[in-house]
């Protein structure tokens, strides 16, 4: 087992790190502006490249990491800064899932290889994109395609003030009964996946009469068996409602063993 050293100033130290990703839930994190600037007095930004060149050594107090593991090159770097932190925090729906990424989990990589590109032998691939807990062990996972600032806060604060982040483990129906939203489903027959979506986008697709579609992720209690007859029933047949399903975190119940 690696022993993580704990820094020695008594300012923590913060790092983030990119792997397989898009970068937008780094730049919810420059979003936050007003906020980034309070933290930035309470805490030493040591590796935030989106935001600075400037480069700390570890090791770190907190690590926020985005992206999937889909090279050998991200396998490797993941232990190492897994090595180098204390607490280490997945944002995103690919850190946590896999990511869109992970559709290329169910189907042929060489045949995408042969296809898309005219010189596949450059590449430098794993078969699958797995999410970073499938590598390391992993103190929080935080849900979104992006995350949601006010989520990412608590969880900063949350750690930096040794507590457990109070980030909810409910379902988006939850969300829309609180905002007194009208059930998209029971209203217009819209397909929803509400039911079995982790929370933390305040409703936001329901609020604006559109079915959730997913993007937080799996909640704490699925049940997929009782909506997929809901989802027959609001006119999505088997591919449809496979398609409905496989989008943000298509992997989210399928992480492999460590490797």
């Amino acid at each position: 087992m690696t022993t993580r050293a704990a820094t020695t100033t008594t300012t923590p130290s913060l790092a983030v790190f990119k792997l397989a990703s898009c970068d937008g839930c780094q730049l919810t994190l420059l979003d936050c502006e007003d906020e980034l600037l309070a933290l930035a007095g309470k805490v030493r930004i040591a590796h935030f490249l989106e935001a600075s060149s400037a480069v700390l050594p570890g090791p770190y107090d907190l690590t926020l990491v985005e992206g999937s593991v889909t090279t050998s090159a991200d396998a490797a770097r993941i232990r190492d800064i897994r090595a180098a932190s204390r607490h280490l925090v997945t944002i995103g729906a690919c850190a946590t899932a896999g990511g869109i990424q992970a559709l290329r989990n169910f189907a042929d990589v060489e045949e995408f290889r042969r296809v898309v590109y005219a010189r596949p032998e450059y590449l430098d691939t794993l078969a699958t994109s797995t999410p970073v807990s499938a590598h390391v062990d992993v103190d929080f996972e935080l849900r979104g395609c992006p995350i949601d600032r006010r989520q990412l806060l608590e969880v900063i604060t949350g750690f930096l003030a040794g507590r457990k982040p109070d980030i909810p483990d409910h379902s988006v129906c939850f969300e829309c009964k609180r905002r007194s939203t009208v059930c998209v489903t029971v209203a217009h027959g819209a397909p929803c996946l509400g039911p079995v979506t982790h929370a933390g986008c305040g409703a936001l697709c329901p609020a604006y009469g559109r079915g959730c579609y997913g993007c937080f992720g799996p909640s704490g209690s699925v049940n997929l068996p009782a909506l997929i007859p809901v989802l027959h029933r609001d006119g999505l047949d088997d591919p449809a409602t496979e398609r409905f399903l496989s989008t943000f975190n298509a992997a989210a119940f399928a992480k492999e063993p460590r490797s």
